[in-house]
């Protein structure tokens, strides 16, 4: 299978540094390496063509953020494999083997992760996909290893193979042929989330999703934005809004739906109490959004298949906030 590891860049000279020689090293023998520049305004394809010219460089009209900047790169890397992976990474030796290996013995999985660790706490999950990731009833997305904010350390609990329902954007293998049918990543989420909603149109069509617990990644986290930056929490909000919107299926929708904006409401009054008012107005600018974009996703709604049974547990808002279960194996 040809392989392309494409890494997206937007102004992250300083990431590239660090982080471009571990996938060169460990990666060139089995994949063909891509950087994906985002109309950076700082020396990052300098660096790239003056230290490693065998990296190959596309380079993007605008910033269109991870969902269009990938969607316009993918156009130029012809391989069956696209490994799409944050330029925050340290690979680890031989971790595309098994990755690759899972490809090939089955064809209906079209995408994976592999298990991603905190970079600056090499025992500890990180909490962009940590063992691969699932969604409760109300659309809330969490992952093996991380429920909420609270993290797992790894003791090989998730060193298995199995299979998740969603992949993180931090290091996302995918069919190509599977992305271009699908139409990549929707670009009205410029970023955060836009992973889920391919991951859930593909489950849609019947392909499967795999985390590969035997490949190894370390994931810095937040290097674009900061957990603290009220940008994120307004995305993160509307987004997952907007997955629910664009996905949960007729006969528990409106339920949904309402469940998630008194839900909401109810986490802009905890971010109040925590003396943190700008990420409260973030959820109110996410809401007024999400108002503003409900139309067209009501529109895209209608083009995408529905599976019934898309989440894993009922309400882990429930589970962790009231019942204080803060590990995947006490969800129930």
């Amino acid at each position: 299978m040809r392989t392309a590891i494409v890494i997206l860049n937007w102004n992250g000279i300083k990431l590239l540094k660090t982080f471009l020689p571990s996938i060169i090293n460990f990666s060139s023998e089995k994949a063909v390496i891509y950087v994906a520049d985002n109309a950076s305004t700082d020396d990052s394809l300098k660096f790239i063509k003056a230290y490693y010219p065998s990296v190959k460089i596309i380079k993007n009209i605008f910033n269109g953020g991870y969902a269009k900047g990938y969607n316009d790169a993918l156009q130029n890397v012809n391989a069956d494999i696209y490994c799409l992976i944050n330029s925050d990474v340290e690979v680890t030796e031989n971790w595309l083997t098994p990755v690759l290996e899972v490809f090939e013995k089955d064809k209906n999985i079209a995408i994976i992760q592999p298990k991603i660790l905190d970079f600056k706490e090499k025992t500890t999950f990180e909490y962009a996909g940590a063992a691969g990731g699932f969604i409760d009833f109300f659309g809330y997305p969490y992952c093996r290893g991380r429920v909420f904010n609270s993290l797992e350390k790894d003791t090989h609990q998730f060193d298995d193979i199995s299979e998740i329902f969603w992949a993180s954007g931090a290091c996302f293998f995918i069919r190509s042929e599977v992305f271009h049918q699908l139409n990549g990543f929707d670009e009205d989420y410029f970023a955060h989330q836009e992973e889920i909603d391919l991951c859930w149109r593909t489950n849609n069509i019947g392909y499967k999703i795999n985390y590969v617990g035997t490949s190894t990644i370390f994931h810095v986290g937040g290097a674009t934005l900061k957990e603290t930056n009220p940008n994120k929490t307004f995305l993160n909000f509307r987004n997952s809004l907007l997955n629910v919107v664009k996905n949960v299926p007729k006969r528990w929708f409106l339920i949904v739906v309402f469940s998630r904006l008194v839900l909401d409401g109810i986490a802009g009054i905890k971010f109040l109490i925590e003396l943190r008012p700008i990420h409260t107005f973030a959820i109110l600018r996410a809401h007024l959004s999400f108002y503003k974009n409900l139309i067209l996703f009501l529109n895209k709604r209608r083009k995408v298949q529905k599976k019934q049974f898309y989440f894993s547990h009922i309400s882990i808002v429930w589970q962790y906030f009231v019942l204080r279960r803060k590990k995947f194996e006490n969800l129930k």
